[in-house]
């Protein structure tokens, strides 16, 4: 339908990013300043059956002012819980089905372990995937699974991003969406699909949705805040940038001890960028009028936290039940112009207690193994010895990587990969899983020639100390299975790593040779070469990505060797006691 150019459109527009799994509420303390004194309450905060009520209630009063209503997702919603280490998108797949948006974003983490996960999420999917700047053209037909055979996803088109139509009061609005240019630096998009620019795919759809008629036009955008600004600024002709990847929760909230950040709305070049934080703890919601240009003339909205009815005030720090505190806190909050109270949705509620909370529970209750001492991690080796869990990640890569039939020689693992320590006592599957190796990053396989392991290991551990090169942090340094060697700080760069070893298939210890190669496994982002990695990237081809996760590879290795981890950790307290 070709908009005629006498009419405007005024609509109700919610909008979520970056929920990252997190379908149930979160435990949330504010700070509130209440008269002289401040309060510390603990909150019930967000969750998607929150959210589903309260995009009902946003929906329903749009139809009574009889504006029309869209609701859309900003990407990322894989990730962050153990609700995706267990049912990797098809939970988020059904939740969201089930919060009715009309179309979502891709994100950087939907590709964390390649194309094919996002294939079996589009098949799910009840709503459009926008990827505008993803050309799926010349995606293999060698796969199993394609994204490019979904008519769910709307991507590159030859020369602009595909967009999405949506009639508001018979008036055409078109959608269309980017992401990060650079998807594959930091996410694993398979190679024969690679990202393209996103502020020419912008200008060229532009012209391409006004050459269709239609003016009034939505940027769902994953590119981050600043990314979104600077495009309003280059790019004309876009009414409004629905963001998402920066995680910035637009709005003053430090009445509740939260962020205080840029208004809600912020207005650059004809165009209004928002984004609502992160974790579904929050929607964003705005009243917008489109004039029969395309221009938004109009535009009202905000961000709210949503809340449950209950919070908890600690007695002792705030005498909560000598003068009132609790009603106070509880009156503050319901007057809060960022607030909302609201209950659960009981459709969607049932949805995940019924169907996915029962596994996730057990999980968090299956030990796996138990260590009578404490499982330490740190990044650098200091004078309390090394890490004790990472190589045992490490091995744990070969573990499976054998298991699966791939001839493995050795495994490196990145520190960084490896997010906490873990206390004497029992260990769960939701210790591992959401605490140890909280991000679902695939384990890949490669061969490469001797001379590179060694400059491997050196790039990372510059890295990581700084030595010779600008580092990008500690979270570089190198952890092994199967590898000996020695760190040489004061020798020239390129020379460092002295006294390379393998443990060979014949159970000894052997001198790497420079020109033979080795197989060897590692998480698909350090395989990518970044942080002091480079060397890496002189594998044979591209290596081998696998849909084993970092947790899947280290709950399968404890669950087989249960002993290990407290054996290892007893030996490394008694050497360094």
């Amino acid at each position: 339908m070709i908009q005629k150019n006498n009419q405007s459109v005024s609509l109700t527009l919610a909008h979520i990013n970056d929920t990252h799994s997190y379908f149930e509420p979160s435990s949330l303390q504010l700070k509130l300043n209440i008269g002289d004194h401040q309060l510390e309450p603990y909150v019930s905060a967000g969750g998607f059956a929150r959210i589903s009520t309260r995009v009902k209630q946003l929906k329903q009063q749009a139809l009574e002012r009889k504006q029309g209503f869209l609701f859309l997702h900003a990407g990322d919603c894989f990730q962050g819980t153990l609700y995706f280490s267990l049912f990797k998108g098809k939970a988020n797949a059904e939740l969201l089905n089930a919060l009715n948006i009309d179309a979502m974003a891709l994100g950087n983490h939907e590709l964390d372990m390649g194309n094919e996960p996002v294939a079996h999420f589009l098949r799910r999917i009840q709503f459009p995937l926008l990827a505008g700047n993803w050309d799926v053209s010349k995606e293999s037909t060698d796969k199993n699974l394609r994204v490019s055979d979904s008519s769910q996803l709307i991507a590159y088109q030859n020369t602009h991003a595909g967009w999405l139509v949506k009639e508001v009061q018979g008036v055409p609005i078109a959608i269309f969406s980017l992401a990060l240019d650079k998807m594959a630096d930091i996410s694993n998009p398979d190679v024969d699909t690679p990202f393209l620019d996103s502020i020419e795919v912008a200008k060229q759809t532009v012209a391409a949705i006004h050459q269709q008629g239609i003016h009034n036009i939505i940027l769902l955008s994953h590119l981050g805040y600043e990314s979104d600004l600077e495009l309003a600024k280059q790019v004309s002709g876009i009414g409004l940038i629905v963001g998402g990847h920066s995680h910035r929760l637009q709005g003053d909230f430090s009445g509740l001890g939260l962020s205080k950040d840029d208004d809600y709305g912020q207005y650059v070049a004809g165009t209004y960028v928002v984004q609502a934080g992160c974790h579904a703890l929050s929607l964003g919601h705005c009243e917008i009028t489109f004039d029969q240009h395309g221009r938004v003339s109009e535009f009202n909205g905000k961000n709210e936290i949503l809340l449950g009815r209950r919070l908890c005030l600690d007695a002792t720090l705030s005498n909560a039940y000598q003068d009132d505190s609790h009603q106070q806190a509880s009156d503050f909050l319901r007057q809060h112009p960022n607030v909302v109270i609201c209950k659960k949705d009981p459709e969607l509620h049932s949805i995940l207690v019924d169907k996915y909370m029962p596994r996730v529970r057990k999980l968090q209750e299956t030990i796996i193994a138990r260590s009578e001492y404490p499982l330490r991690h740190v990044r650098i080796p200091d004078e309390s010895g090394p890490s004790v869990l990472a190589p045992l990640v490490a091995e744990s890569f070969a573990f499976m990587m054998q298991k699966q039939g791939y001839l493995v020689d050795f495994a490196i693992h990145n520190a960084g990969g490896v997010r906490s320590s873990l206390n004497p006592g029992n260990i769960t599957i939701a210790d591992i899983a959401g605490k140890l190796l909280p991000f679902v990053v695939p384990i890949g396989v490669y061969e490469i020639q001797g001379k590179n392991i060694g400059l491997i290991l050196e790039g990372a551990i510059n890295n990581a100390l700084n030595n010779g090169v600008i580092g990008t942090g500690s979270g570089s340094y190198p952890y092994v299975h199967n590898l000996d060697f020695t760190y040489v700080a004061d020798n020239p760069q390129g020379q460092r790593i002295q006294q390379l070893k393998i443990f060979s298939q014949y159970g000894r210890w052997e001198s790497i040779e420079e020109e033979s190669w080795y197989k060897g496994t590692s998480s698909a982002y350090t395989m990518k070469g970044k942080e002091g990695y480079d060397a890496i990237l002189n594998m044979h081809k591209y290596g081998k990505v696998t849909h084993f996760s970092m947790a899947d590879c280290f709950i399968e290795f404890l669950q087989n060797f249960p002993e290990r981890i407290q054996s290892i950790a007893q030996n490394v307290q008694e050497h360094y006691r």
